[in-house]
């Protein structure tokens, strides 16, 4: 079947009665056009089912519209809520994100997307380094365009913006709440080594610990549901002079796995023993028991992502910088 033929911007303005400067002026949102006028163009654009062609307009205004956004993990609650608050921010100021997940470590593969995105001219990149080895990469890379890097501490990557939610906060108020509930026998699941929220999430945790004087039992999961339940059934495995009273999840999934198995034990959530998760999924209000969990705001921080880029675009130079994020408490 045949494609019907996109009507042109001349068509648009002659069935509107003004000159394809005019048409072109209301595609662009320039306010330099009278209401009237924009009504009637916007009316002409329905009638025909004109479509504004990017590529052209990328070819005269030597702008493309386009960030490209690079992760690993991408199947992780973390960059997916990131990745999807990001072209939700992006879209509401008129540009589109291309987005590419690594399956691995190696530079190549990094090196690869990278070039991709920029023979598309995109205007910004974005890396959501959720493990160490894309940091690293993010760090070597020179894109010539606005790159942001999602994860690092502020200042930790060389000629790029580091913005995040502030892990290290996380861990700390994870660990406050429980040990204002009066907890002195904490034990603290881990996300996996190399993963960059992980381990600002274990070092907020171990410092809150030390602030407080409680030496914490620490174990090593990774951010799957099993691993929570594996912990779990080493926790309740233990003396009970010995067992912990609560436990910090680096992730909500985890504290699922911890919960599971302490209902398995006949351990009592939260009579027996207390847990805190991190993330605040839409999921955990729903958790038997409801989860208490950090909550991290990705909507706030897609849109500090995008005004962050845009201000570079048009040549600001703005500064990194870290969300706060709160206890979400049940």
């Amino acid at each position: 079947m045949r494609r019907a033929k996109n009507p042109t911007m001349a068509e648009v303005a002659a069935v509107a009665g003004v000159s394809h400067q005019t048409v072109s002026r209301v595609i662009n949102g320039s306010p330099e056009v009278r209401q009237a006028t924009r009504e009637r163009v916007e009316a002409a654009i329905d009638q025909l089912g004109y479509r504004r062609n990017r590529a052209a307009r990328a070819l005269v205004t030597n702008r493309s519209g386009l960030i490209g956004v690079i992760t690993v993990g991408a199947a992780l609650y973390g960059p997916t809520s990131a990745l999807t608050a990001i072209e939700e921010s992006a879209r509401s100021h008129g540009y589109l994100t291309l987005f590419a997940s690594v399956t691995d470590d190696s530079d190549t593969q990094f090196r690869s997307v990278l070039d991709d995105f920029l023979d598309h001219a995109v205007e910004a990149v974005v890396v959501i380094a959720a493990r160490e080895p894309l940091l690293d990469h993010a760090a070597a890379a020179t894109p010539g365009v606005p790159l942001v890097v999602i994860g690092p501490r502020p200042g930790q990557v060389a000629d790029a913006l580091c913005l995040n939610i502030d892990q290290d906060a996380g861990g700390r108020l994870a660990v406050e709440h429980l040990v204002g509930l009066g907890h002195r026998r904490v034990a603290l699941l881990h996300g996996p080594e190399r993963s960059v929220d992980a381990e600002q999430r274990q070092a907020g945790a171990l410092a809150a610990c030390a602030a407080h004087g409680v030496r914490p039992t620490e174990y090593r999961g990774d951010w799957s549901v099993g691993s929570g339940y594996l912990t779990g059934s080493s926790i309740v495995a233990l003396p009970a002079e010995d067992r912990p009273t609560a436990v910090v999840a680096a992730n909500d999934q985890m504290a699922l796995g911890l919960m599971a198995a302490f209902r398995e034990h006949g351990t009592d959530v939260p009579s027996d023993i207390s847990v805190v998760g991190f993330d605040d999924a839409p999921e955990a209000a729903y958790y038997s028991p409801p989860l208490t969990s950090v909550r991290q705001d990705f909507r706030a921080l897609g849109a500090l992502v995008v005004d962050t880029l845009l201000d570079c675009i048009r040549g600001g130079s703005p500064t990194p910088s870290l969300l706060t994020p709160t206890l979400t408490v049940r």
